[in-house]
């Protein structure tokens, strides 16, 4: 299969500024552009960043254009301004953002700032070159604009409106300086790309085009972002590699085969190959696993993906927490609740009851009998049904595993 069919199956070129199969004949110089509002990346941004990654692999030449300049302005949104962020939280961000590219796409990545371009750029100059080539009749016919001036509530500033002049801008001056014909982004992004190519057209009668990758959204059918309070961070000290590595293995059975296209580099005839093995018994939830271990070796590394899965299988998997490697116990033990029980309180009667109050899977101590008698706790992988006393043969290699029903979990050590 060609790359262009390839990508089409996927779910790629959902707007298309020409037939792919015509923009992927040749080998070009291609573009995505993002803005440092965080000094993190989260999985919304994955979906580009890895078509970029293909299109490398492929031997098309990938240049990623962090918006130092446009990054002080935001792209409008759905509702209300975004933050106007400084040029020392810019820089800082901009750090963060290149690091995360390196580890996915590769070291050598070449990296541009649209600050270096628009800071030396005159409002007359602007105004005169390139204000000309664009209509407000046009501008406040995209969708994202027009939803904002009908809207009784919400109205747009002259900054955010000027947004899709400064990113057709952006790939004007990548044509002219780079030689770049390409760029891609989500279908959010459909209508500024197309600013561009139109830029081009107009004003250099040159060739240029532009395509889409998918909008993958939330179950709520929101984008992932940080203005919409859901992003799943790549950062490690915002999302851990096994919160992370959650996110994937708990999406709904209908999101598998899309999130599998798009955000794993297996061929398709392995997705398929797998996903009828999911069927078989999907309770097992394979398909959901090794998008989880895929994706998070990917953004973290083979090791935290491995002890990330090896936690995963211990609390949901029926893996024995003994075979547990140290550093996989060091990570179950510092993402799940724990409640730390003594050799005296053993001796004095503890029981599971207790340790269900500690822990917060019951309320108080009526509750956890409830929960007991309703066959709805689990010791070890067995099901607890009576007020039993915890004794130290509960603890394989000091610890246990407590649980509420199939999810709800803590850890029981012995001290």
């Amino acid at each position: 299969m060609n790359l262009s069919d390839d990508l089409k199956a996927r779910g790629y070129g959902e707007h298309t500024s020409s037939p792919l199969e015509e923009i992927l004949e040749h080998k070009r110089s291609v573009y995505h552009g993002i803005d440092p509002t965080a000094d993190s990346l989260h999985v919304g941004h994955l979906v580009p960043i890895l078509l970029m990654k293909r299109l490398m692999d492929q031997g098309h030449r990938g240049i990623f254009l962090v918006g130092g300049g446009t990054g002080m302005i935001g792209d409008p949104r759905e509702s209300g301004e975004r933050q106007l962020l400084d040029r020392r939280t810019l820089e800082h961000n901009k750090r963060g953002i290149r690091k995360q590219l390196q580890k996915i796409v590769g070291k050598r990545i070449e990296m541009v700032d649209n600050l270096s371009w628009l800071k030396k750029v005159s409002l007359i100059e602007f105004l005169r070159d390139i204000g000309k080539h664009f209509t407000v009749n046009e501008l406040v016919k995209r969708d994202l604009i027009k939803r904002r001036l009908t809207t009784a509530e919400e109205s747009i500033s002259f900054t955010e409106f000027t947004y899709s002049l400064l990113q057709g801008y952006d790939f004007l001056t990548l044509f002219k300086k780079k030689g770049v014909t390409l760029q891609v982004g989500g279908s959010d992004q459909w209508t500024n790309m197309l600013s561009g190519v139109e830029l081009i057209r107009r004003k250099e009668g040159g060739e240029a085009y532009c395509f889409t990758a998918p909008l993958i959204t939330d179950a709520a059918g929101k984008k992932f972002g940080k203005s919409e309070g859901n992003a799943v961070w790549l950062d490690p000290q915002k999302t851990s590699p096994f919160r992370f590595y959650q996110f994937w293995v708990n999406l709904p059975d209908e999101r598998v085969e899309e999130y599998l296209k798009v955000y794993t580099l297996m061929s398709l005839t392995e997705i398929d190959a797998l996903l009828e093995m999911h069927g078989r018994n999907k309770a097992e939830r394979k398909a959901q696993h090794t998008l989880a271990l895929h994706i998070t070796e990917l953004v973290h590394g083979k090791a935290a993906a491995e002890q990330a899965q090896a936690a995963t299988q211990a609390l949901f998997g029926g893996t024995s927490l003994a075979e547990l490697k140290n550093d996989e116990k060091a990570v179950l033990l510092s993402e799940v609740e724990t409640v730390r029980i003594s050799s005296k309180q053993l001796d004095e009667g503890y029981g599971v009851v207790d340790a269900l109050v500690e822990g917060k899977l019951a309320g108080s101590k009526s509750d956890a009998k409830r929960l007991l008698q309703g066959k709805g706790v689990s010791l070890n992988g067995s099901v607890v049904d009576e007020e039993t006393k915890l004794t130290q043969e509960n603890f394989s290699g000091g610890l246990g595993l407590l649980k509420k029903g199939k999810r709800d979990a803590v850890v029981l050590v012995l001290k």
